[in-house]
């Protein structure tokens, strides 16, 4: 539906005398016959002759030529209607040529063009500049984008240290692309961004953390970080990640080597498709262990490495502004990863507690990774799925039994001791010993007396 409606909008763009054409990433992706995700036009007519075609436009960027036209509005998804997405609509952009990059980012200035050729010399690398006549089939390749593609290479347009200063976060573009395609980077290009690694900080954080969002869920993170570290972008981004390596674990529960393998071989286990939360929690989960390493007389150990991680995790999620949702999941995965090795051990309550996390589903995700990436052993993961197949939703978060309400009415004066006489009652009736409001009035009674 969205290939066929960008393929009406160039039928009309050339019927109004305009050179239009399939451009960038969705080129690539239907040359390497991949869905693409979105699809962009690049036009000889500028912002205001496209807008003036199409009815609904939006001038999303219209100094830098950019408009997006949407779908008709009765094939737009409803859960998108009130928000225009790259997935509800076409970009159209003007062909260009950009003046200065002051910001590292956006360009100062932009000229409109009349030539195709020109528009692609300004784009990051050879297999996104590709254009493509959807009508005939003809590619339009000034680059040697296909050569790339077919090579499996990832290089920049031009000079790559140009590409790099005019947009700094193309440096962990090509790291994602290589990543996700399996390709190598080209030597001058990687050469460039190694030089160039530092100047990653004027990036926003928020484009920073997009873009490491998308290589720790787009199936290929372990090879992503790899690149990462070999390219000097990963000290940058994400030092606490970096530190890991070297850092050895007690070979006993962790054959696979330090804590930079192990973490890289756990982000290789996670399921696909993978949330953000769950994959940013995996690649903390383990964020207190240089930190905290020390060789006791028995083997290595990490003391409190879960508090210490918690710790760098909040820091790392607000450097990198995440969400207070997102923030809040990332931290209970951390927090609560080696609560698995206490399950055999746990009362019923507090099984039932644990199990009711909210998400419950990603901790149990990361507990299997985790342990296919270390000794293997999945006996507690079977384990807690079972328990979860035999214990009743209703069971593991059942009705209160005593409300606050009720204290009152039996005079019980509000404050701190309210807390604990309901988690009393709470535990009795997660335990089976209370099953009905009377038995657990009862309890309160007996247990707390007036």
């Amino acid at each position: 539906m969205l290939k066929d409606f960008a393929i009406s909008i160039i039928r009309t763009l050339r019927q109004q005398g305009f050179q239009a054409y399939l451009a960038g990433g969705c080129v690539r992706d239907l040359l390497l016959k991949r869905e693409p995700a979105d699809y962009d036009v690049a036009t000889s007519a500028t912002p205001a002759q496209v807008m003036g075609m199409f009815p609904d436009t939006y001038a999303v960027g219209a100094q830098f030529g950019v408009v997006l036209v949407p779908l008709p509005e009765d094939q737009r998804t409803p859960a998108d209607e009130s928000v225009i997405s790259k997935t509800q609509a076409i970009e159209v952009a003007t062909f260009r040529s950009d003046l200065g990059y002051s910001d590292g980012r956006r360009p100062d200035e932009v000229r409109f063009s009349q030539d195709p050729q020109e528009d692609v010399a300004r784009r990051d690398f050879t297999i996104n500049g590709m254009m493509l006549d959807p009508v005939t089939g003809e590619v339009l390749d000034f680059v040697g984008g296909r050569r790339d593609l077919d090579a499996g290479i990832i290089r920049a347009i031009g000079d790559p240290e140009r590409r790099f200063a005019e947009d700094k976060l193309r440096m962990l573009r090509a790291v994602r692309f290589a990543a996700r395609f399996e390709y190598v980077i080209e030597a001058e290009t990687l050469a460039a961004i190694q030089g160039l690694a530092h100047e990653i900080q004027v990036v926003s954080r928020e484009r920073v953390r997009d873009e490491l969002t998308k290589m720790l869920t787009e199936g290929h993170a372990r090879r992503a970080f790899l690149l990462l570290d070999e390219s000097g972008l990963l000290k940058e981004v994400l030092p606490e990640i970096s530190t890991m390596k070297g850092v050895a674990q007690p070979p006993e529960f962790h054959p696979e080597g330090d804590v930079f393998v192990h973490t890289l071989m756990l982000l290789e286990n996670l399921p696909q498709p993978c949330s953000p939360t769950l994959a940013w929690g995996a690649l903390l989960h383990d964020a207190g262990k240089p930190a905290t390493f020390r060789v006791a007389p028995d083997r290595i150990r990490f003391d409190n490495h879960v508090d210490v991680g918690v710790k760098i995790a909040e820091e790392i999620c607000e450097r990198l502004r995440f969400s207070n949702h997102d923030a809040a999941q990332v931290l209970a995965l951390v927090d609560n990863h080696m609560r698995f090795g206490h399950v055999t051990r746990m009362k019923e309550s507090t099984l039932k507690k644990f199990l009711r996390l909210p998400g419950f589903e990603e901790h149990l995700a990361l507990h299997r990774a985790d342990s296919l990436a270390s000794h293997g052993n999945l006996s507690t993961y079977e384990l807690v799925r079972a328990k979860l197949a035999e214990i009743p939703p209703e069971k593991i978060r059942p009705a209160a039994l005593v409300t606050g309400d009720d204290l009152i009415a039996f005079g019980y004066a509000p404050g701190p001791r309210f807390r604990e006489i309901l988690d009393a009652v709470e535990d009795a009736q997660l335990e089976g010993q209370l099953l009905s409001r009377d038995a657990a009035l009862e309890f309160v009674k007996r247990e707390f007396p007036l």
